[in-house]
């Protein structure tokens, strides 16, 4: 009975030490983990530097006037100094996270929200006779002017393959991601890896002309020997048929005759045609004696 106590006893304090180590081990993990940077901006616009993942905040100051402005003309009489200086109490309010890459932005829509929501925490008494008509129109008011521009400031690119290299592959041995096949590779001559490079071409096959090398006339068409063309045979002339002279029938191609004359000595000039002539010689040199004295005149 005393061997079954002392173990009883000793394996409830393993277990009551191993569920503290458990317990501290998870707080330590979750605090870890909760525990983020937060990265504060001294206005609602601009650029802010930060670590991925950090917090982009602004101060209640920066939005003091926008918070003024958007309560005066939300026209529910708010008591637009009142709601302005309730928002310049609050230190930090959170509009967003830097993203991980090189740079990123907050739109000022998610500020005008965050900006609101903060000026209802303050539940401040200065929001006039309708408190949601005017956290509205000062969010509306935020949204437009504001605007944020983030730059993670830990950010590092992915390496780039080098050309000629497989790419790294994960999942399976199918090539792709998580076993599913690669991404065909379209590149010609591509090996199909999904890398998007293709191996350099072999042109040393392919015929070339080599520059200064001529052939002589006289060994390209040697002596006594029939020029290309003159071998074949000839058609229309005579001995087309192979025996010159023999057998050709030479005719004009066609029935041309020869037409009849009117009897008249051809090449001659007649009578009426020389007088023509004449009188129309004439006839030029008076009217073109009369446009030179009308000219001179």
């Amino acid at each position: 009975m005393r061997k079954t106590t002392i173990w009883q006893t000793t394996r409830k304090a393993l277990t009551v030490s191993a569920l503290a180590a458990m317990v501290t081990g998870g707080a330590f993990l979750t605090g870890g983990t909760a525990s983020a940077a937060t990265t504060l901006a001294n206005a609602c616009s601009g650029t802010v530097n930060g670590g991925i993942g950090d917090t982009v905040a602004i101060t209640g100051t920066s939005v003091k006037e926008l918070v003024r402005a958007g309560a005066r003309e939300a026209g529910t009489l708010a008591l637009y100094d009142v709601a302005a200086n309730d928002i310049a109490k609050v230190n930090t309010i959170s509009v967003g996270t830097v993203p991980n890459a090189a740079g990123g932005s907050v739109a000022g829509k998610a500020i005008g929200a965050a900006v609101r929501q903060a000026v209802k925490d303050t539940k401040s008494w200065g929001l006039g006779l309708n408190p949601e008509k005017t956290l509205d129109s000062i969010e509306h008011k935020v949204a437009g002017s504001c605007g944020l521009t983030t730059v993670a400031t830990n950010y590092v690119a992915p390496a780039l393959p080098t050309p000629g290299t497989t790419a790294p592959q994960q999942g399976g041995t199918g090539g792709g991601t998580n076993g599913a096949p690669a991404a065909p590779n379209l590149l010609p001559g591509g090996n199909g890896n999904g890398t998007g490079y293709a191996p350099p071409r072999d042109y040393g096959n392919l015929p070339v002309a080599q520059p200064g090398v001529a052939v002589a006339p006289g060994v390209r068409y040697p002596a006594n020997s029939p020029l290309p063309g003159e071998g074949g045979p000839q058609y229309g002339l005579p001995g087309a048929d192979g025996q010159a002279g023999q057998g050709a029938d030479v005719r004009n191609a066609g029935n041309a005759e020869a037409l009849a004359t009117d009897g008249l000595p051809g090449g001659d000039v007649q009578l009426p045609m020389l007088l023509a002539v004449l009188v129309l010689a004439g006839v030029t040199a008076a009217l073109v004696r009369t446009w030179v004295l009308r000219r001179v005149s």
